[in-house]
């Protein structure tokens, strides 16, 4: 079985293609390498330097014929989508259609898609399920709930299986500073400055959730969950002061936080009710927070 895999230079996208080769599945990755490291590629993967909204990606289904395709390519800086709609639109939305029509044409099996739990806006009721109402506050979480509807589109009218798989604040080894999720290697690179971290606000929650049990997530996406959407979280609620609070202790230093207002756009509370995808897809997420904390900051030491 061979599944092209785009952003798997990315953070998510490496564990996951880990995760794809030692189930011995054949693995082609595309990405642009904007926030991917071509260096960690493991050499068993064919490897494609491309933007996906390129129309020229046709000659890379044709070449390859893909039996399935897990988009997890995306501009995430909410920020710079908010600077940039016409850029962020172009990658997330116009990217998003140029894949799903070269799926039709080459008759991909599934095409599974990694949205946000950001497409819920601020929660009317905590813990979010799927049902919830949709109310993006940014162009970045307009551009994937946008995605999520031409993807029903393609299902509807042209037979393409899906899964959209909408996450929550994943974290773990290989994350960058920049995404829309990454508060903690935010803080952690303060840390291991010894710089004082800053927190905005601080009593947000968060719905935290490893980058493994996300790849793993993805994996049982594969075969199951036609047609469906899934949030993919541990159902738990985490103050973002009580997050650093704990990995100030795991590293045991003393360092004083800066505390700022909390930013406009940001949303109070989050969790995420994975109760579906734990029942439909058969996932269990393995790691607690303490555990993925210590994990990640023995990789990052």
């Amino acid at each position: 079985m061979k599944v092209l895999v785009t952003g798997g230079a990315g953070f998510i996208g490496l564990h996951f293609v880990e995760k794809l080769l030692k189930e011995k599945m054949e693995v082609v990755i595309v990405d642009n390498l904007s926030s991917g490291i071509k260096e960690r590629v493991p050499k068993s993967a064919a490897f494609y330097e491309i933007d996906i909204e390129n129309l020229s990606i046709e000659n890379i289904f044709a070449f390859e014929k893909p039996d399935y395709v897990v988009h997890l390519a995306a501009q995430v800086s909410v920020p710079f989508s908010m600077k940039n709609p016409y850029a962020d639109c172009l990658a997330n939305i116009a990217g998003t259609v140029n894949l799903l029509q070269n799926c039709v044409k080459y008759n991909v099996k599934k095409f599974i898609f990694a949205s946000s739990a950001a497409v819920y806006g601020e929660p009317a009721y905590l813990p979010i399920d799927e049902d919830h109402p949709q109310h993006p506050i940014s162009f970045y979480s307009l551009s994937k709930q946008t995605s999520e509807h031409y993807i029903k589109l393609y299902t509807k009218h042209f037979g393409l299986d899906h899964s959209i798989l909408r996450f929550a604040n994943v974290y773990g080894p290989g994350q960058n500073a920049h995404g829309e999720a990454g508060v903690i290697s935010i803080f952690l690179n303060s840390i291991f400055a010894q710089t004082p971290p800053i927190i905005y606000g601080g009593e947000q929650t968060r719905d935290f959730v490893y980058v493994k049990d996300v790849a793993d997530g993805l994996f049982s996406s594969l075969h199951n969950g036609r047609n469906c959407t899934f949030n993919l979280s541990t159902n738990t609620e985490t103050k973002i002061n009580e997050l650093l609070i704990l990995m100030l202790k795991k590293v045991n230093t003393n360092l004083n936080p800066v505390i700022k207002p909390q930013r406009e756009g940001d949303i109070g509370q989050s969790r995420l009710d994975n109760t579906k995808a734990l029942t439909e897809l058969q996932w269990i997420p393995k790691y607690t927070l303490d555990r993925g904390l210590q994990e990640t900051i023995d990789m990052y030491q």
